[in-house]
């Protein structure tokens, strides 16, 4: 993730030199998960949350927009579902990179015939890490992911699920300029995930002693926090719903280059003179 990072920046950089109608900026918010550990609750347990933003505007109405953002989610079956008795909690950081369509509802920009604000919509494709963790009673921290809570990587169980994913970001802003070359606003966007594992958990429990027997003592309390130990195949998540992250924060941006293209229409300019006469 850190080598496409590096390469989204060299492209932009690339980008910037023929670019005339571009903003760079950065965005700074809060982040949250919804999921099975927190199935219903918008901004439970959410951390800080940002990023950079690249702006191109085709028009004064419509734009591309690129973006490498970064944030914490957390979810805990006894915060975010009402002391659910599965018990469980997880942390995961997640660095998204994508790229997004935005459509204002007005013309943008102090110029002739535009607006100075506007609300608009966003939606577009990302491309995002993330690696859930867990704490066990000691206080230490482990990354769940290579462990399989759930069984992953045994004879007859599922892979081991991936640490890069794909998402569909969409959702809602306001903004306004200031100045000729400055832009300030908020928004909130939803990003809906290919994966049920943000926070690892997803289908059924696997039988507790055989992770004891063959992945350590810790491997089963982290796969299950619950009082009374649940019988294999019991579930332990809804496999039938994907996780969904989202970004919610203040953007502000620095515009480059003229986005007027109307066309150049001067007046009061005399004729030039022809044979000495007007």
């Amino acid at each position: 993730m850190k080598k496409i990072i590096v390469i989204f920046l060299m492209l932009l950089t690339g980008f910037q030199g023929f670019a005339q109608n571009s903003e760079l900026g950065a965005m700074a918010g809060a982040s949250f998960y919804l999921g099975d550990l927190n199935p219903r609750t918008p901004f439970g347990m959410s951390k800080p949350a940002g990023g950079i933003i690249y702006r191109y505007n085709f028009t004064p109405r419509w734009a591309i927009r690129a973006n490498v953002l970064f944030a914490q989610v957390e979810g805990d079956d006894a915060i975010t579902n009402k002391h659910y008795e599965r018990n469980l909690s997880f942390k995961s950081p997640i660095t998204e990179i994508g790229v997004m369509a935005e459509l204002n509802f007005f013309k943008l920009y102090h110029e002739r015939g535009k607006n100075f604000f506007t609300p608009y919509l966003f939606g577009g494709i990302a491309v995002f890490s993330f690696n859930p963790q867990a704490q066990d009673v000691d206080g230490t921290w482990y990354a769940l992911q290579h462990l399989g809570t759930e069984g992953q990587g045994f004879e007859g169980q599922k892979d081991y699920y991936s640490l890069c994913n794909v998402a569909i970001p969409f959702g809602l802003g306001f903004r306004f300029t200031f100045g000729k070359f400055f832009s300030l606003g908020a928004e909130w966007g939803m990003r809906f995930t290919f994966t049920d594992y943000l926070d690892d958990v997803s289908g059924e429990y696997y039988d507790n002693q055989e992770l004891k027997d063959h992945r350590g003592s810790v491997v089963a309390r982290l796969a299950d926090k619950s009082e009374n130990i649940h019988t294999a195949g019991a579930g332990r998540g809804n496999s039938t719903t994907k996780d969904f992250y989202s970004f919610a924060g203040v953007v502000f941006t620095v515009r480059f280059g003229d986005m007027d293209r109307s066309c150049d229409i001067r007046t009061n300019v005399k004729r030039k003179a022809v044979n000495g006469r007007q």
